[in-house]
Formats: C-alpha cells, structure tokens, sequence
C-alpha cells in the first residue's frame, strides 16, 4: 500500500514528466507551486485523505498541459480530442476579470450607496477573490496578499466603519477614506497584474 508521501511523489513525477517541454525553471516552479499547494490544504485539514486533495488539484496531464499552453509550447504526442490536451478549466477566465472585479466593488458600492449598490459589491467582491485564489497567473504567496488587501480589508474597514454609527461626523472623512481606500485597491490590482504569470 502506498502511503501519503509515496502518493504526492507520483503526482508531481506524473506533472514533471508530462510537462518535460517547459524549460526547466517553469517546469521548477510549477512542481513548487504544486508542492506549495499540497502542504498548504494537508496543514488546513490535516484530516483530509491525500487522494482527495490531489483530485481536487486536478489531473497531472491537465495541468501540464495548461502550463505547456500558457508557455505556448504543444504537448508532443496529444490528439484531438484528447482530454489531456485542452487547458484546464481554472486557466480560461483573464486575468484582468478577478482585479477588476475587486477593485470596482468599492466605487460600484459608492455610486449606488443604497440596494443594490452594497450587495452587488460584496457579490463583486466575494467573485473577485475566488476568481483569483483559483487562478493560475499569481503564486500562493501573491494570491493571499490579494485577497487580503482588495477584498478583507475593505470588508472589515466598511463593517467598523458601519459599526461605529457612520464614523466621524460629515462627508469629508468618508470622502478622504474612499479615496485612500480605492488607491489601495488599484495600486493592489496594478502589483498583481504587473507580478502575473503570461
């Protein structure tokens, strides 16, 4: 019986070697980003079965053959109709959909403060996130710090703000905080974009 180690050193040899036509850096830092990933959802649900958190990254073949194709490299010895072939699902939304999508809840919010204005940003907002945790252009690393800027901070700072009975008295300290705030946002989506994987 293999055990959980023995199962991980199957899967990224499989992605290795499916992804032997990526110059030999690429093809390094996708096994990290793997590695990275699987140590990550291994240490948050430490009673998860390895097998699960493999299938949910997906089949070797897949990914391989998405990082050949973001490369622009063809995957040798792949048929039409090979399933092996065609980019895996979580490389098909642009990478400019999550930024914009987290940067302009808060201006969308803004410009129609009340309904649906709030709960079309959070829509935005939440779609945002999940959008680019799951996106293949950013690394862990660049996809926390994302999340964390565009679309939990601006969450926490409108509940306090809300919490507070409206913050300070008058429009200019709202005014000033939604300017700071949406500066935030677009110099976050601007670093991601310009630290994005082609």
């Amino acid at each position: 019986m293999k055990t959980s180690s023995d199962l991980v050193r199957d899967y990224l040899t499989t992605v290795e070697r499916e992804a032997s036509a990526l110059p030999a850096d690429r093809r390094q830092e996708l096994l990290a980003d793997l590695t990275e990933h699987i140590e990550v959802a291994r240490a948050e649900r430490p009673g998860a079965a390895i097998g699960d958190i493999l299938a949910e990254l997906g089949d070797p073949r897949t990914i391989a053959a998405t990082a050949l194709a973001e490369s622009g490299n063809v995957t040798a010895g792949t048929h039409p109709g090979d399933d092996a072939g065609a980019p895996a699902r979580r490389g098909k939304v642009h990478p400019l959909v999550p930024l914009l999508m987290l940067t302009l809840a808060l201006p969308f919010a803004m410009v129609f403060p009340d309904l649906p204005g709030p709960a079309f940003a959070f829509v935005f907002r939440i779609t945002g996130a999940v959008l680019l945790c799951t996106s293949v252009h950013w690394s862990t690393v660049q996809k926390t710090t994302g999340v964390l800027i565009t679309a939990v901070l601006p969450t926490v700072v409108i509940a306090a703000w809300n919490l507070s009975n409206g913050g300070p008295e008058g429009d200019t300290p709202a005014l000033v905080a939604n300017v700071a705030m949406l500066a935030l946002l677009v110099g976050t989506a601007t670093w991601l974009w310009r630290t994005r994987r082609a």
